[in-house]
């Protein structure tokens, strides 16, 4: 799919870039400047509270890809959305790591009490729910659902809070000091400690539970959100999960 940029007079599309696995993403240039336009599928109220999010947590300091608004101020034409290009390289050293995670825990500080995105589930809510965003326990072969709910279990209470969902180092653009949260498509409400379930494991993180069982929380995670919509994918990562569970 190739999005309509004609909302943001003077936007001329280049290339795809790599990476957005779900949507589209594209590099595009107005005069001197680049930008990055992604196609969003979200609905329009899920997708209203992730860029509610992103004003947020820019007006508190938090590095984020901000908007760039259409000609009339719209932020999104039909779910096409445009941000500046960000400069920088996936986390590599220990320094960057340490960054991102001092980000995302910004991220939760600062998001106490968030809502929930509309028709999204929290980690927690999943435990008696069957569908939440992506996820579709009911669509899961037999005793998966429960196995990953057990996994959840595990997770130490603590209160909610907006977190990425998908925080890695292909969502992450380090320039000097400064790192760059990008890509908030799988953004919600749920307990903070699993947006560090997939930093490497060397790397420090302030969760109060075995690194082990964080890390197979969020192998359950990516299962349950990717069933319906990366089958292969999510078929690998549970046969992963089985085997970390002895299951």
């Amino acid at each position: 799919m190739v999005p309509d940029v004609s909302a943001w007079r003077g936007l001329d599309l280049l290339e795809p870039l790599s990476g957005g696995a779900r949507n589209p993403v594209f590099l595009a240039r107005r005069g001197s400047e680049r930008f990055v336009v992604r196609v969003s599928g979200r609905p329009a109220p899920a997708l209203t509270w992730e860029l509610d999010l992103l004003d947020h947590l820019a007006a508190h300091g938090v590095a984020v890809a901000e908007i760039v608004a259409a000609d009339d101020g719209r932020r999104d034409h039909g779910g096409v959305l445009v941000h500046p290009f960000v400069p920088g390289r996936p986390p590599s050293t220990a320094d960057d790591w340490r960054r991102v995670v001092a980000a995302a825990a910004a991220v939760h500080r600062c998001t106490p009490n968030w809502p929930q995105r509309p028709g999204f589930a929290s980690s927690m809510a999943l435990l008696t729910a069957a569908r939440g965003g992506d996820v579709d326990l009911a669509a899961l072969p037999d005793g998966a659902a429960e196995l990953i709910r057990d996994c959840w279990r595990r997770l130490p209470p603590a209160p909610p809070a907006a977190v990425h969902g998908d925080l890695g180092a292909g969502n992450v653009l380090v320039d000097g000091e400064r790192v760059t949260l990008i890509d908030w498509d799988e953004s919600r409400v749920d307990v903070p400690w699993l947006d560090f379930a997939h930093l490497p494991e060397d790397v420090d993180v302030p969760v109060p539970m075995d690194r082990a069982h964080l890390v197979t929380a969020g192998v359950a995670w990516e299962v349950a959100t990717c069933w319906v919509a990366e089958p292969e994918y999510a078929a690998r990562r549970l046969a992963e999960l089985r085997a970390r569970t002895g299951h």
